[in-house]
């Protein structure tokens, strides 16, 4: 390819922090926006995960689209359609490992995994003409609000964490492993408090016990801090798309951009790693989750 992918992804991501935007939250504030926030999808239905959907949710903010399908020239044409003259596609990325097996000194043989990323260009729907009629449908409506908190609530308390409420912060203590909530009427909507639950249970998940996730954080503000932040923003903003919630922008964004902006500027390849590192949070959280519930689909990921 023309340009790093992961040099393209992170300088967008960068360009929209020096402004003081956060990415996974434009969907949201975005006025072309009608109804219900989703993943993006696939063409067969299945939802992108990690760093595309940060990727695809930027593409459709800035160029107005409504509809969450996205496909590829060659999945148009295979459903009888055609992507509309002129029209440009989207990048998205694929990663995985292909294994090599190579022969050693002693003359025995070694298998050895090397990990290798893909990108690859995608349309959105409204690129794209003569498909059937359901990938053109309206996105669905925002669920009742009453019915919304009632699936969030049995959401997080399948989860088992210890979630405690009072006083004035909202923070996950892992010397005692449980999240401290203020009280739910603290909040200034039932969503903001879903929203920032979201977040400390990402937290949550980094427990030795877990998902044992650890940026080598010593003090507060330092850059393995401002990276468990990243992941954490991340996975509230996949979750709440998952449960039809809408998150929002909490007091110390303002502070935390600063250190985000270091942090993408000497690594570019640490978006895709907080990406990946959010969608195993969202993962597992559903795996806690009844059996009914339907396991997200998975998928390369960057790291």
């Amino acid at each position: 390819m023309k340009k790093d992918v992961y040099q393209k992804v992170t300088d967008k991501i960068i360009a929209d922090l020096e402004q003081g935007e956060l990415t996974w939250l434009k969907p949201w504030s975005a006025g072309n926006m009608e109804g219900r926030i989703t993943k993006p999808l696939r063409h067969n239905g299945m939802p992108y995960n990690g760093i595309n959907v940060l990727m695809l949710w930027g593409a459709a903010v800035e160029s107005g689209y409504l509809s969450p399908y996205w496909m590829t020239f060659k999945q148009a044409k295979e459903l009888d359609a055609h992507v509309k003259k002129g029209e440009r596609g989207n990048l998205v990325v694929y990663a995985n490992t292909i294994t090599k097996t190579e022969e050693q000194d002693d003359g025995s043989e070694e298998e050895r995994k090397i990990p290798f990323m893909k990108g690859y260009t995608v349309f959105n729907v409204e690129q794209i003409e003569g498909l059937p009629e359901h990938y053109y449908a309206k996105p669905e409506p925002v669920i009742d609000p009453a019915e919304r908190i009632e699936h969030s609530d049995a959401f997080f308390a399948a989860t088992g964490a210890d979630i405690r409420h009072g006083g004035n912060s909202a923070h996950y203590t892992g010397a005692t492993d449980h999240v401290q909530m203020p009280v739910f009427e603290s909040f200034r909507s039932p969503e903001a408090y879903y929203a920032t639950l979201a977040h400390e249970l990402t937290h949550w998940t980094k427990h030795k016990s877990r998902l044992d996730r650890d940026f080598g954080r010593k003090t507060w503000g330092d850059e393995g801090y401002a990276r468990e932040e990243l992941v954490a923003e991340l996975g509230a903003a996949f979750l709440c798309a998952d449960l039809a919630l809408k998150p929002e922008p909490g007091s110390d964004h303002a502070a935390y951009i600063q250190s985000w902006l270091k942090v993408l500027k000497d690594d570019k390849r640490a978006i895709f790693a907080a990406a990946a590192h959010a969608q195993r949070a969202a993962d597992f959280l559903h795996g806690l989750q009844p059996l009914i519930d339907e396991e997200p689909a998975k998928e390369g990921v960057a790291a």
